[in-house]
């Protein structure tokens, strides 16, 4: 049963395509979630597995493609929508489709025709940043979480200028999704220019380039449709003219692209907490104890408001933050403000969701087991919620 329609504003366009993205989530990515979720991670990436068929799917839907027609404002409405949609299908699925078209997406914001016809915008992209020896802490510019002098910022991934390219050595993480199959990446990496600046840069790297390996696929408790793993760089050479941002222009880069990856998360676990709660108030409505269904039970319904009141908080959160951006007003505190309050809501209510489906709730037969634990992860992704909520208390202190 979906919750009460607030969506009294939208156009026939935003409701075509909200309800486009929605049967395609409820039809198409949930039932391939579940499947994918009960593989080993080598098996969501082998040659029959269905995740491919998922992408394909996706792309032919046309659902990241924009309307030059439209205002800024009027596309992020849409893109909020599927979202939204995408999260309440699969929240892995959804964040593999994103991550996919990063390295194509800055391609075509560079304006470079050349890097746009060797970077085009598809699905098998992914965004290498996180490293062996650094997570959240490759946000914190100012060494305000680590300890002093402890040399914790020295990079697990080097880009040193040679001539008209540069050459890259090192690894990502385990963490990078789509790692193991991306054919395209957006690299975020130390860099050492010609001129003997040192500091940080981004890159669009082609991962067939000789030297470029992957490690396994990470098992993961939660969000199993989602690939991560590894990437090494053995004296991998890209031309001078894929770097996109040097040190000059690094924090400005990452501040960005957290802004849009913050948003985006709090409104793909907007739409994963919408779709446990909207799993739980069918359930209250059929399932009897004590002679009744559930939702009679006074502590079942005050857990049915309280989960109900937290999704809607999170949506509008996320919404006014994802038009703010859209607006030409991106600041990367509110977004980080929209992705904490969105995943711990996705948790939280998922949690509730478990405990008001009892027994059944842990059983795999349910899908409020698989939620919780793709909840679960969102907390940590995208940066670590406890120190995206300095960084931000930090960016309020400073306004």
């Amino acid at each position: 049963m979906p919750i009460v329609d607030l969506e009294f504003d939208l156009n026939e366009t935003e409701r075509a395509v909200r309800d486009t993205a929605h049967r395609f989530a409820a039809e198409v990515m949930r039932p391939a979630g579940i499947e994918l979720d009960k593989l080993s991670a080598q098996e969501v990436i082998a040659k029959d597995s269905i995740l491919w068929d998922m992408h394909k799917q996706y792309s032919d839907l046309g659902l990241r493609e924009t309307d030059p027609d439209l205002t800024p404002i009027e596309q992020a409405r849409i893109s909020c929508l599927i979202s939204e949609e995408l999260g309440w299908g699969d929240s892995g699925l959804a964040i593999s489709f994103g991550a996919g078209s990063m390295a194509g997406g800055m391609a075509a914001t560079s304006e470079n025709a050349e890097l746009m016809a060797r970077f085009p915008q598809g699905t098998s992209g992914c965004w290498a940043i996180t490293e062996p020896n650094h997570g959240s802490d490759m946000i914190d510019f100012e060494d305000k979480i680590v300890a002093p002098g402890s040399g914790v910022k020295r990079s697990d991934c080097v880009a040193r200028a040679d001539g008209n390219e540069y050459v890259l050595s090192g690894q990502k993480s385990a963490w990078v999704s789509n790692g193991t199959f991306a054919t395209q990446a957006a690299l975020y990496t130390a860099v050492e220019t010609a001129d003997g600046t040192k500091g940080g840069g981004v890159f669009l790297v082609d991962l067939k380039s000789d030297g470029v390996s992957r490690g396994k696929p990470l098992e993961k408790i939660g969000q199993r449709a989602l690939n991560q793993g590894e990437i090494y760089f053995d004296n991998v050479r890209v031309p001078a003219d894929n770097l996109l941002y040097g040190p000059d222009l690094y924090q400005f880069a990452i501040d960005m692209t957290l802004t849009g990856a913050n948003t985006g998360m709090a409104l793909t676990f907007t739409g994963l907490a919408r779709a446990a709660f909207e799993e739980a108030l069918s359930y209250v409505q059929t399932r009897v104890q004590g002679g009744v269904p559930i939702i009679q039970h006074q502590n079942v319904k005050s857990k049915i408001f309280q989960m109900y009141r937290k999704v809607e908080a999170a949506r509008c959160l996320a919404r006014k933050v994802a038009m703010s951006n859209a607006a030409g007003n991106g600041n990367l505190g509110p977004a980080i403000a929209a992705k904490v309050t969105a995943t711990q809501t996705a948790f939280e209510v998922a949690s509730d969701a478990l405990q008001i489906f009892g027994g059944n709730g842990i059983s795999r037969e349910y899908p409020i087991e698989k939620m919780m634990r793709d909840a679960r992860i969102s907390m940590i992704e995208d940066g670590c919620n406890d120190v995206l909520g300095l960084v931000c208390a930090d960016k309020l202190i400073e306004e």
